[in-house]
């Protein structure tokens, strides 16, 4: 039977029979998943239903799926925390998969619920019937149909301990209609998923001796090796040994900023020989959370690995393992502990640009206005590529990358980022057509009033597929090629975009113009846009 009159289940005590989504719910809210970025239909109503009924869980529309899966990244990244969405049957989850595949890149946790059909309507073959599953499963670390009303809270326990193993797994629990609205079963506790490993002894002292064998030596941070305490006690080592400090390409999360470890990220996409000069010098390479770099694609008589075939790897510590007891263990054996840390950044802005806008005095803008503790989304793309060294002087900030390449990130991401931390601004930097892959999101911002502020790099053209061109090996492109690269006829007026879905906005053309709506955003509580015309 399910939970009865007057039942007590843990803390929590149920005066009546509850249906299957209301137990899912509650499951939710009593294993401290409190957001749920939602577009639900009708197969959803009844868990729609139970969102209202039960407390506990901030519930936040989005009005495409996949600025919900984008926001639920975002949140993971600031909370440490999975949210739920829900999503509308398989169009549904297919709309959220480009995010889904960022989230997953990124290691951010979530727990995608996603309506079906009832199972006896299944069988009739309707026009929104898919096979859910076969579209979850490469996105997903774990997938299960839900058909049983009474296993249902046990079945979402699952989602969530799956969603919180480290460093942060893709749960999918698909929810047929009937399921939803049977009876429901016990409220029921996860289990704890979160411990991480321990890095064995003989591994901290393999990689103690490569760091010490006289040749030079480069740390590659990825994952949670960029947190604050880890990147400091990868400042230690460096102090100790001379190794130096770089980053993989595209970062989850990265601490920066004045008093923070000073670091630069391996090139990204479309710039493979300014990557490989850096990996040259680099020398020994150990990973500490990150993979051996490659490539962000594959080109014509250029090669996918960024580093030589004869280069010396050891792997520290895996993403999923105990990052920082490594770094510590490491640091101990080399009698570094003590050491002061080399590459801290010293507080310096530069100074307020004027004049036309160019990337470089955009750099100088940001760095130059960036508030202490900003939460920093950045799918600038080719625009924000030199973006590090003008702003590694200002207040300590967090700074967050598009793992998975996927366009269309940052927005969505930014949306979570801000309901985890609402007492910090969020700087969005986003590029013209990257930003119109998930516009709908500007609505959200609107509807919940967010802090952020939002820059458009309004340059009206992909210009990464303009160097591309290059790269692939396709010399003087026509007219045909170059109009599939412009976004004009006409020109996308971003001002009044925003406006349309409740976000002020203003246009600037000029480094004043520029600060003084910087100024305005930031001191501002709520969504802000600013098109940049450059």
């Amino acid at each position: 039977m399910g939970i009865e009159n007057k039942k007590w289940i843990g803390t929590m005590k149920i005066k009546s029979k509850i249906n299957g989504a209301e137990s899912l719910v509650r499951t939710l809210v009593h294993n401290d998943v409190n957001v749920c970025f939602a577009n639900p239909g009708t197969s959803e109503m009844h868990f729609v239903g139970a969102l209202d009924k039960v407390p506990g869980i901030r519930c936040v529309l989005g009005l495409f799926e996949g600025v919900l899966t984008g926001a639920a990244d975002g949140y993971y990244r600031m909370s440490r925390k999975p949210a739920s969405t829900l999503l509308h049957l398989g169009p549904g989850l297919g709309n959220a998969l480009a995010s889904i595949h960022n989230a997953k890149k990124a290691h951010s946790g979530m727990i995608n619920i996603i309506g079906q059909h009832t199972l006896q309507h299944l069988e009739v073959e309707s026009p929104l019937t898919s096979d859910i599953e076969a579209i979850a499963r490469p996105m997903s670390h774990w997938v299960k149909t839900s058909t049983k009303s009474m296993d249902l809270s046990k079945d979402g326990a699952k989602a969530i301990e799956y969603a919180k193993k480290a460093p942060g797994k893709i749960a999918s629990l698909i929810l047929p209609a009937d399921t939803a609205w049977g009876e429901g079963g016990d409220i029921i506790k996860a289990k704890n998923a979160g411990i991480r490993g321990k890095v064995d002894e003989v591994n901290i002292k393999k990689v103690a001796k490569i760091l010490t064998n006289g040749k030079h030596s480069t740390l590659i941070l990825g994952g949670e090796a960029l947190t604050e305490e880890a990147t400091l006690l990868a400042g230690k080592i460096s102090s100790n040994t001379g190794c130096g400090i770089i980053t993989e390409a595209a970062n989850a999360r990265l601490s920066r900023g004045a008093g923070r470890l000073d670091m630069l990220r391996i090139p990204g996409a479309g710039v493979v020989e300014r990557a490989l000069a850096m990996l040259d010098k680099a020398g020994q390479l150990v990973l500490v959370a990150s993979k051996p770099p490659v490539a962000f694609f594959g080109y014509p008589n250029k090669p996918s690995l960024l580093y030589k075939e004869n280069v010396p790897i050891v792997n520290l510590v895996e993403v999923d393992e105990d990052i920082v007891s490594a770094l510590t263990d490491l640091a101990i054996e080399l009698g570094a502990i003590n050491e002061l840390p080399n590459h801290i950044a010293i507080a310096k802005r530069p100074e307020r640009p004027s004049g036309n806008i160019t990337k470089e005095k955009l750099a100088m803008a940001i760095g130059a206005t960036l508030p202490e503790n900003a939460i920093v989304v950045d799918e600038s793309v080719t625009t924000g590529r030199d973006f590090f060294p003008a702003t590694a002087g200002a207040p300590p900030h967090d700074w967050l990358n598009n793992r998975g390449g996927a366009i269309g990130y940052g927005m969505p991401v930014a949306i979570g980022a801000a309901i985890a931390c609402p007492d910090r601004k969020v700087i969005l930097l986003e590029g013209d057509g990257s930003g119109m892959y998930t516009v709908q999101s500007l609505w959200t911002m609107a509807r919940e009033n967010l802090d952020i502020t939002i820059l458009i790099f309004a340059n009206r053209t992909y210009e990464i597929l303009r160097g591309e061109l290059t790269n692939v090996g396709i010399q003087n492109p026509g007219p045909r090629a170059v109009d599939m690269l412009t976004l004009d006829r006409p020109y996308i007026d971003w001002v009044n975009v925003a406006k349309g879905m409740g976000v002020e906005a203003l246009q600037v053309n000029n480094c004043e113009k520029l600060l003084k709506a910087l100024d305005v955003g930031i001191k501002k509580d709520g969504p802000f846009l600013i098109e940049i015309i450059f």
